[in-house]
């Protein structure tokens, strides 16, 4: 079912065999266990069009095992590059799954839940050994004369994967000169994983037609 899942029932083998070893409790160990195993630092571009928003364009960079175990399944050439039958196997065998998981991005606007039905435009490359993921999450948004509220939130709910925000540029836009905008990367503090311990980073952002 692609590496996210097999790496994961793997790891809980250990965490079952180690328990019984050493007379530790499989919850407590459980939640040892649960703590990230792949990073993703991620950068978000807002697309508009001349209704208003049309859709986030997200960019995921992941860690160097995540990439290295993502390569040395799907570069089948050993080039260092993904050609497009490549492409097209890592979206079917490692990263469609996640797809029950609302792509680990979870969208409000004006604080109602928004379902991600699908995604367009995938692609994978390798960037000297990093793996990015590049995907369209199509979101259309009328602007108004008051502002309209949107928030994505990123994050695994199992919290196996962790995903950051990038320190530089993590918000771009792209056709957004008609309307006014405010945004802001913050904790949300409504949200919480991992035994309420953990609270996701969230893009905030307001719009509304110039006046």
């Amino acid at each position: 079912m692609g590496w996210f899942f097999n790496k994961a029932a793997w790891l809980g083998w250990i965490c079952i065999a180690f328990s019984m070893a050493v007379g530790v409790s499989l919850p407590l160990l459980s939640k040892a266990y649960a703590h990230p195993h792949v990073f993703i630092v991620q950068r978000l571009n807002l697309v508009f069009d001349e209704k208003g928003l049309a859709g986030i364009k997200v960019r995921w960079k992941m860690d160097d095992m995540f990439a290295s175990m993502i390569a040395e399944d799907h570069d089948q050439n050993r080039n260092g590059t993904l050609e497009p039958e490549e492409v097209e196997s890592v979206k079917e065998n490692a990263f469609i799954f996640i797809k029950e998981f609302n792509f680990f991005t979870f969208i409000k606007i004006d604080n109602r839940p928004f379902q991600i039905k699908f995604i367009r435009d995938f692609n994978a490359t390798l960037e000297n050994g990093r793996l990015v993921y590049e995907f369209l999450i199509p979101c259309h948004v009328t602007a108004a004369d008051s502002y309209k509220k949107v928030s994505v939130a990123s994050y695994d709910p199992s919290y196996y994967t962790a995903i950051f925000f990038a320190k530089k540029n993590p918000i771009s836009l792209t056709t957004a000169d008609a309307f006014e905008l405010k945004t802001a990367i913050r904790e949300d503090p409504d949200t919480k994983i991992y035994f309420d311990l953990i609270h996701p980073w969230t893009l905030f952002m307001e719009f509304r037609k110039k006046a």
